[in-house]
Protein backbone atom coordinates (compact mmCIF):
# COMPACT_ATOMS: atom_id res chain seq x y z
CA UNK A 1 0.00 0.00 0.00
CA UNK A 2 0.54 3.69 -0.63
CA UNK A 3 -0.22 7.44 0.68
CA UNK A 4 -0.85 8.71 -2.05
CA UNK A 5 -2.31 12.04 -0.91
CA UNK A 6 -2.51 14.00 1.94
CA UNK A 7 -5.38 16.36 2.46
CA UNK A 8 -6.12 19.06 5.40
CA UNK A 9 -9.51 21.55 6.03
CA UNK A 10 -10.25 23.78 8.26
CA UNK A 11 -13.14 26.34 8.54
CA UNK A 12 -13.12 30.19 9.97
CA UNK A 13 -16.09 29.17 12.31
CA UNK A 14 -14.02 25.97 14.09
CA UNK A 15 -10.96 28.17 13.43
CA UNK A 16 -8.42 26.12 15.62
CA UNK A 17 -9.86 23.00 14.36
CA UNK A 18 -7.35 21.07 11.50
CA UNK A 19 -8.35 17.95 9.90
CA UNK A 20 -5.88 15.63 7.75
CA UNK A 21 -7.37 12.92 5.59
CA UNK A 22 -4.52 10.35 4.40
CA UNK A 23 -5.70 8.95 1.41
CA UNK A 24 -4.36 5.24 0.19
CA UNK A 25 -4.14 3.35 -3.57
CA UNK A 26 -6.63 1.09 -2.56
CA UNK A 27 -8.98 3.93 -1.63
CA UNK A 28 -8.99 3.83 2.32
CA UNK A 29 -9.27 7.07 4.07
CA UNK A 30 -7.73 8.23 7.23
CA UNK A 31 -9.05 11.09 9.59
CA UNK A 32 -7.02 13.06 12.55
CA UNK A 33 -7.52 15.66 13.76
CA UNK A 34 -5.06 18.62 15.96
CA UNK A 35 -6.13 22.32 18.05
CA UNK A 36 -4.67 25.10 17.94
CA UNK A 37 -2.75 27.46 15.08
CA UNK A 38 -4.14 25.56 12.00
CA UNK A 39 -2.94 27.47 9.11
CA UNK A 40 0.40 26.99 10.74
CA UNK A 41 0.08 23.11 11.26
CA UNK A 42 -1.50 22.83 7.81
CA UNK A 43 1.90 24.49 6.26
CA UNK A 44 4.30 22.37 8.18
CA UNK A 45 1.98 19.29 6.70
CA UNK A 46 2.59 20.49 3.21
CA UNK A 47 5.55 21.69 2.95
CA UNK A 48 7.64 19.37 5.34
CA UNK A 49 6.12 16.40 6.07
CA UNK A 50 4.19 15.44 2.83
CA UNK A 51 7.59 14.83 1.51
CA UNK A 52 8.37 12.05 3.89
CA UNK A 53 5.30 10.22 3.82
CA UNK A 54 3.61 10.59 0.31
CA UNK A 55 4.34 6.99 -1.58
CA UNK A 56 5.29 5.15 1.77
CA UNK A 57 3.18 2.28 3.27
CA UNK A 58 0.63 3.66 5.96
CA UNK A 59 0.84 0.43 8.17
CA UNK A 60 4.18 0.99 8.81
CA UNK A 61 2.80 3.59 11.95
CA UNK A 62 5.70 3.58 14.09
CA UNK A 63 8.74 4.18 11.11
CA UNK A 64 6.26 6.91 9.86
CA UNK A 65 6.10 8.44 13.74
CA UNK A 66 9.39 9.01 13.93
CA UNK A 67 9.62 10.22 10.38
CA UNK A 68 7.65 12.99 11.82
CA UNK A 69 9.35 13.87 14.88
CA UNK A 70 13.09 13.12 14.09
CA UNK A 71 13.14 17.11 12.65
CA UNK A 72 15.39 19.24 15.08
CA UNK A 73 12.27 21.88 15.58
CA UNK A 74 10.48 18.20 16.27
CA UNK A 75 11.47 17.34 19.83
CA UNK A 76 8.92 16.76 22.77
CA UNK A 77 7.01 19.67 22.18
CA UNK A 78 3.57 20.71 21.69
CA UNK A 79 4.39 23.06 19.02
CA UNK A 80 3.50 23.13 15.18
CA UNK A 81 5.71 20.22 14.44
CA UNK A 82 4.46 17.79 17.22
CA UNK A 83 0.40 18.56 16.64
CA UNK A 84 1.14 17.76 12.87
CA UNK A 85 2.87 14.88 13.38
CA UNK A 86 -0.09 14.04 16.09
CA UNK A 87 -2.83 14.48 13.42
CA UNK A 88 -1.38 12.45 10.67
CA UNK A 89 -0.63 9.59 13.32
CA UNK A 90 -4.53 9.61 14.29
CA UNK A 91 -5.08 9.47 10.98
CA UNK A 92 -2.59 6.67 10.35
CA UNK A 93 -4.31 4.60 12.71
CA UNK A 94 -8.03 5.33 11.77
CA UNK A 95 -6.59 4.00 8.04
CA UNK A 96 -5.26 1.37 9.55
CA UNK A 97 -8.50 0.15 11.37
CA UNK A 98 -10.58 0.84 8.38
CA UNK A 99 -7.61 -1.65 6.23
CA UNK A 100 -8.30 -4.11 8.78
CA UNK A 101 -11.81 -3.71 9.62
CA UNK A 102 -11.52 -3.69 13.37
CA UNK A 103 -11.83 -0.58 15.45
CA UNK A 104 -8.48 1.34 17.01
CA UNK A 105 -9.11 0.18 20.46
CA UNK A 106 -8.94 -3.27 19.13
CA UNK A 107 -5.38 -2.88 16.89
CA UNK A 108 -4.22 -1.09 20.38
CA UNK A 109 -4.63 -4.05 22.55
CA UNK A 110 -8.09 -4.73 22.97
CA UNK A 111 -10.89 -3.65 25.77
CA UNK A 112 -9.86 -3.41 29.31
CA UNK A 113 -13.02 -2.72 30.35
CA UNK A 114 -16.90 -2.69 28.69
CA UNK A 115 -17.54 1.06 30.02
CA UNK A 116 -15.33 4.40 31.03
CA UNK A 117 -15.98 6.48 33.53
CA UNK A 118 -15.93 10.48 32.46
CA UNK A 119 -15.80 13.55 34.31
CA UNK A 120 -17.56 16.56 33.05
CA UNK A 121 -15.04 19.57 31.68
CA UNK A 122 -17.78 22.10 33.04
CA UNK A 123 -16.75 24.47 29.93
CA UNK A 124 -19.93 25.92 28.05
CA UNK A 125 -20.96 26.26 24.19
CA UNK A 126 -18.77 28.46 22.98
CA UNK A 127 -15.60 27.90 25.11
CA UNK A 128 -12.61 27.29 22.70
CA UNK A 129 -15.45 26.32 19.70
CA UNK A 130 -13.81 29.66 17.82
CA UNK A 131 -10.71 31.41 17.44
CA UNK A 132 -11.75 34.44 20.50
CA UNK A 133 -10.08 32.10 23.39
CA UNK A 134 -9.15 33.49 26.35
CA UNK A 135 -7.68 32.50 29.73
CA UNK A 136 -10.50 34.11 31.75
CA UNK A 137 -13.16 32.82 33.52
CA UNK A 138 -15.85 34.34 30.66
CA UNK A 139 -14.62 32.43 27.92
CA UNK A 140 -17.23 32.99 25.28
CA UNK A 141 -20.17 32.83 27.46
CA UNK A 142 -23.18 33.63 25.56
CA UNK A 143 -22.25 32.49 22.74
CA UNK A 144 -24.65 29.80 22.28
CA UNK A 145 -28.14 28.75 24.46
CA UNK A 146 -28.61 25.33 25.76
CA UNK A 147 -28.87 22.89 28.50
CA UNK A 148 -25.03 22.52 29.24
CA UNK A 149 -24.02 25.95 29.88
CA UNK A 150 -21.76 24.28 32.19
CA UNK A 151 -19.06 27.35 32.75
CA UNK A 152 -21.92 29.72 33.79
CA UNK A 153 -23.40 27.34 35.96
CA UNK A 154 -19.88 27.03 38.16
CA UNK A 155 -18.89 30.45 38.23
CA UNK A 156 -22.93 31.36 39.40
CA UNK A 157 -24.37 28.03 41.14
CA UNK A 158 -21.83 24.82 41.21
CA UNK A 159 -23.62 22.89 43.86
CA UNK A 160 -26.76 22.93 41.43
CA UNK A 161 -24.15 22.01 38.25
CA UNK A 162 -23.23 19.37 40.99
CA UNK A 163 -26.29 18.19 41.51
CA UNK A 164 -27.62 18.34 37.67
CA UNK A 165 -24.02 16.38 36.93
CA UNK A 166 -25.50 13.60 39.57
CA UNK A 167 -28.79 13.12 37.97
CA UNK A 168 -27.24 11.76 34.82
CA UNK A 169 -25.02 9.80 36.57
CA UNK A 170 -21.57 11.61 36.13
CA UNK A 171 -20.24 11.64 39.70
CA UNK A 172 -16.61 13.65 38.59
CA UNK A 173 -16.69 17.36 37.28
CA UNK A 174 -13.44 19.67 36.65
CA UNK A 175 -13.58 23.51 37.12
CA UNK A 176 -11.28 26.45 37.57
CA UNK A 177 -12.60 29.28 39.57
CA UNK A 178 -8.82 30.07 39.98
CA UNK A 179 -8.19 32.00 36.79
CA UNK A 180 -9.64 35.24 37.10
CA UNK A 181 -7.31 35.90 40.01
CA UNK A 182 -4.33 34.56 38.32
CA UNK A 183 -4.86 36.55 35.10
CA UNK A 184 -5.72 39.91 37.13
CA UNK A 185 -2.18 39.50 39.40
CA UNK A 186 -0.53 37.90 36.88
CA UNK A 187 -0.13 34.59 38.73
CA UNK A 188 2.18 35.86 41.46
CA UNK A 189 -0.24 36.08 44.65
CA UNK A 190 -4.01 35.99 45.49
CA UNK A 191 -5.77 38.24 47.97
CA UNK A 192 -8.04 37.00 50.67
CA UNK A 193 -11.09 38.28 48.84
CA UNK A 194 -10.19 36.22 45.70
CA UNK A 195 -9.79 32.86 47.88
CA UNK A 196 -13.12 33.63 49.28
CA UNK A 197 -14.90 33.86 46.09
CA UNK A 198 -13.05 31.17 44.18
CA UNK A 199 -13.56 28.88 47.33
CA UNK A 200 -17.17 29.39 46.80
CA UNK A 201 -18.18 26.94 43.88
CA UNK A 202 -16.36 24.38 46.23
CA UNK A 203 -18.21 25.43 49.54
CA UNK A 204 -21.36 25.27 47.16
CA UNK A 205 -21.12 21.86 45.94
CA UNK A 206 -19.75 20.09 49.40
CA UNK A 207 -23.15 21.68 51.09
CA UNK A 208 -25.59 20.61 48.09
CA UNK A 209 -24.02 16.62 47.29
CA UNK A 210 -21.79 16.58 49.83
CA UNK A 211 -19.06 13.78 48.80
CA UNK A 212 -20.86 12.39 46.28
CA UNK A 213 -18.63 14.22 43.42
CA UNK A 214 -15.59 14.39 43.07
CA UNK A 215 -13.71 17.88 41.98
CA UNK A 216 -10.74 18.14 39.54
CA UNK A 217 -9.08 21.78 39.85
CA UNK A 218 -8.01 23.48 36.81
CA UNK A 219 -5.13 26.14 37.13
CA UNK A 220 -4.06 26.52 33.79
CA UNK A 221 -0.64 26.36 34.61
CA UNK A 222 -1.48 30.23 35.72
CA UNK A 223 0.43 30.43 38.98
CA UNK A 224 3.89 30.72 40.24
CA UNK A 225 5.23 27.99 43.14
CA UNK A 226 4.34 29.84 46.36
CA UNK A 227 1.21 30.92 45.46
CA UNK A 228 0.26 27.49 43.84
CA UNK A 229 1.20 26.22 47.35
CA UNK A 230 -0.86 28.80 49.25
CA UNK A 231 -4.06 27.59 47.00
CA UNK A 232 -3.29 23.90 47.95
CA UNK A 233 -3.87 24.39 51.47
CA UNK A 234 -6.98 25.95 51.03
CA UNK A 235 -8.78 23.69 48.87
CA UNK A 236 -7.83 20.72 51.10
CA UNK A 237 -10.69 20.86 53.61
CA UNK A 238 -12.98 20.12 50.44
CA UNK A 239 -11.01 17.00 49.47
CA UNK A 240 -10.66 17.94 45.52
CA UNK A 241 -9.77 15.05 43.74
CA UNK A 242 -6.77 16.44 41.85
CA UNK A 243 -5.09 19.33 41.33
CA UNK A 244 -3.81 19.87 37.74
CA UNK A 245 -1.26 22.05 36.31
CA UNK A 246 -0.65 24.13 38.83
CA UNK A 247 2.08 25.98 37.72
CA UNK A 248 4.07 26.00 33.99
CA UNK A 249 5.27 22.51 33.08
CA UNK A 250 8.92 22.85 32.36
CA UNK A 251 10.15 22.06 35.72
CA UNK A 252 9.88 18.91 36.97
CA UNK A 253 11.32 20.01 40.47
CA UNK A 254 9.50 22.76 41.01
CA UNK A 255 6.21 20.29 40.53
CA UNK A 256 7.90 17.78 42.85
CA UNK A 257 8.16 20.34 45.52
CA UNK A 258 4.63 21.33 44.84
CA UNK A 259 3.09 17.61 44.95
CA UNK A 260 5.45 17.19 48.24
CA UNK A 261 3.27 19.74 49.51
CA UNK A 262 0.13 18.98 49.11
CA UNK A 263 -2.08 15.64 49.76
CA UNK A 264 -3.61 15.79 46.82
CA UNK A 265 -3.29 14.36 43.45
CA UNK A 266 -1.11 16.22 41.05
CA UNK A 267 -2.36 16.22 37.17
CA UNK A 268 -0.06 16.68 34.67
CA UNK A 269 0.29 17.67 31.60
CA UNK A 270 -1.74 18.19 28.74
CA UNK A 271 0.65 20.76 27.87
CA UNK A 272 3.61 18.14 27.01
CA UNK A 273 4.86 16.71 23.97
CA UNK A 274 6.10 13.12 23.37
CA UNK A 275 6.89 10.65 26.59
CA UNK A 276 10.16 12.19 27.21
CA UNK A 277 9.49 15.01 30.16
CA UNK A 278 6.81 12.89 31.17
CA UNK A 279 9.57 10.70 32.44
CA UNK A 280 10.92 13.30 34.50
CA UNK A 281 8.42 14.33 35.93
CA UNK A 282 7.84 11.24 37.13
CA UNK A 283 11.32 9.97 38.30
CA UNK A 284 11.09 12.93 40.62
CA UNK A 285 7.59 12.30 41.74
CA UNK A 286 6.22 15.02 40.07
CA UNK A 287 2.58 13.71 38.86
CA UNK A 288 0.87 10.91 40.05
CA UNK A 289 -1.46 11.13 36.69
CA UNK A 290 -0.16 11.08 33.29
CA UNK A 291 -2.78 13.25 31.67
CA UNK A 292 -2.52 13.49 27.66
CA UNK A 293 -4.20 15.54 24.95
CA UNK A 294 -3.43 12.72 21.64
CA UNK A 295 -3.69 15.86 19.29
CA UNK A 296 -0.45 17.19 20.75
CA UNK A 297 1.74 15.08 21.99
CA UNK A 298 2.27 12.42 18.94
CA UNK A 299 -1.11 10.99 18.49
CA UNK A 300 -1.98 7.15 19.21
CA UNK A 301 1.53 6.06 18.79
CA UNK A 302 3.14 8.56 21.54
CA UNK A 303 -0.08 8.26 24.03
CA UNK A 304 0.03 4.28 24.28
CA UNK A 305 3.73 5.22 25.10
CA UNK A 306 3.15 7.59 27.53
CA UNK A 307 0.49 5.04 29.38
CA UNK A 308 3.09 2.03 29.39
CA UNK A 309 5.70 4.67 31.09
CA UNK A 310 3.28 5.94 33.53
CA UNK A 311 2.02 2.07 34.44
CA UNK A 312 5.45 1.07 35.24
CA UNK A 313 5.52 4.01 37.60
CA UNK A 314 2.27 2.81 39.27
CA UNK A 315 0.70 5.66 37.54
CA UNK A 316 -2.65 5.86 35.85
CA UNK A 317 -3.54 7.78 32.95
CA UNK A 318 -6.15 9.96 31.92
CA UNK A 319 -6.62 11.34 28.85
CA UNK A 320 -7.48 15.21 27.94
CA UNK A 321 -10.07 16.29 25.82
CA UNK A 322 -11.08 19.64 25.62
CA UNK A 323 -10.37 20.70 21.84
CA UNK A 324 -12.47 18.80 19.10
CA UNK A 325 -14.12 15.67 18.18
CA UNK A 326 -11.78 13.51 16.35
CA UNK A 327 -9.65 14.01 18.92
CA UNK A 328 -12.10 13.05 21.34
CA UNK A 329 -12.45 9.55 19.96
CA UNK A 330 -9.36 9.24 19.69
CA UNK A 331 -9.04 9.74 23.68
CA UNK A 332 -11.44 7.27 24.10
CA UNK A 333 -10.14 4.40 21.99
CA UNK A 334 -7.00 5.04 23.54
CA UNK A 335 -8.68 4.91 27.06
CA UNK A 336 -10.06 1.51 26.55
CA UNK A 337 -7.22 0.39 25.56
CA UNK A 338 -4.70 1.22 28.35
CA UNK A 339 -5.13 -1.54 31.44
CA UNK A 340 -4.00 1.90 33.76
CA UNK A 341 -6.82 4.78 31.96
CA UNK A 342 -8.23 6.15 35.52
CA UNK A 343 -10.65 8.59 33.99
CA UNK A 344 -11.69 10.22 30.52
CA UNK A 345 -12.48 13.68 30.35
CA UNK A 346 -15.46 15.04 28.79
CA UNK A 347 -17.40 18.15 28.03
CA UNK A 348 -21.32 17.52 27.57
CA UNK A 349 -21.85 20.83 25.80
CA UNK A 350 -19.53 19.86 23.36
CA UNK A 351 -20.20 15.83 22.63
CA UNK A 352 -23.73 16.66 22.69
CA UNK A 353 -23.19 20.60 20.97
CA UNK A 354 -20.94 21.44 18.76
CA UNK A 355 -18.96 18.01 18.26
CA UNK A 356 -22.00 16.75 16.43
CA UNK A 357 -22.22 19.61 13.87
CA UNK A 358 -18.81 18.15 12.27
CA UNK A 359 -18.81 14.77 12.43
CA UNK A 360 -21.08 11.39 11.98
CA UNK A 361 -20.73 9.68 15.29
CA UNK A 362 -19.63 10.41 18.75
CA UNK A 363 -19.07 8.24 21.76
CA UNK A 364 -22.72 6.72 23.48
CA UNK A 365 -22.44 8.05 27.07
CA UNK A 366 -24.54 6.88 29.28
CA UNK A 367 -25.10 6.75 33.04
CA UNK A 368 -21.92 8.62 33.66
CA UNK A 369 -19.73 6.24 31.27
CA UNK A 370 -18.43 6.16 27.77
CA UNK A 371 -19.20 3.43 25.93
CA UNK A 372 -16.34 1.35 23.08
CA UNK A 373 -16.84 2.91 19.90
CA UNK A 374 -17.72 0.40 17.09
CA UNK A 375 -17.08 0.59 13.45
CA UNK A 376 -13.81 -0.07 11.83
CA UNK A 377 -11.21 2.73 12.40
CA UNK A 378 -11.70 5.43 14.92
CA UNK A 379 -15.58 4.69 13.94
CA UNK A 380 -16.77 8.19 12.84
CA UNK A 381 -15.91 10.82 10.06
CA UNK A 382 -16.51 14.24 8.55
CA UNK A 383 -20.31 15.03 8.03
CA UNK A 384 -21.25 15.64 4.20
CA UNK A 385 -22.36 19.20 5.32
CA UNK A 386 -18.68 19.86 6.41
CA UNK A 387 -17.16 19.72 2.67
CA UNK A 388 -20.24 21.86 1.57
CA UNK A 389 -19.25 24.84 4.49
CA UNK A 390 -19.00 28.00 2.78
CA UNK A 391 -16.05 29.10 5.12
CA UNK A 392 -14.23 25.73 4.15
CA UNK A 393 -10.17 25.96 3.51
CA UNK A 394 -9.25 22.82 1.71
CA UNK A 395 -5.23 21.80 0.72
CA UNK A 396 -4.23 18.56 -0.84
CA UNK A 397 -0.28 17.27 -1.74
CA UNK A 398 -0.25 14.82 -3.88
CA UNK A 399 1.95 11.80 -4.84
Amino acid sequence: MKITAIETLRTEEFSNVLWVRLHSDDGSIGLGETFYGAEAVEAHIHNTLAGRLLGRDPTRIEALNRAMTDLPMAQSSTGVEYRAASAIDIALWDLFGKICNQPVHNLLGGLNCDKLRIYNTCAGYGYVRSNNIRPVDTWNIGDAEGPYEDLNAFMTDAGALAENLLESGITAMKIWPFDPPAQENRGMYITAEQMRTALDPFEKIRKRVGDKMDIMVEFHSLWNLPAAKQIARALEPYNPFWFEDPIRMNSPQALAEYADSTDVWVCASETLGSRFPYKDMLDRGATHIAMVDLCWTGGLTEGRKIAALADTYHRPFAPHDCTGPVGFVAAIHASFSQPNTLIQESVRAFYDGWYRELVTEMPVIRDGHALPMEGPGLGTDLLSAVFERSDLTTRKTEL
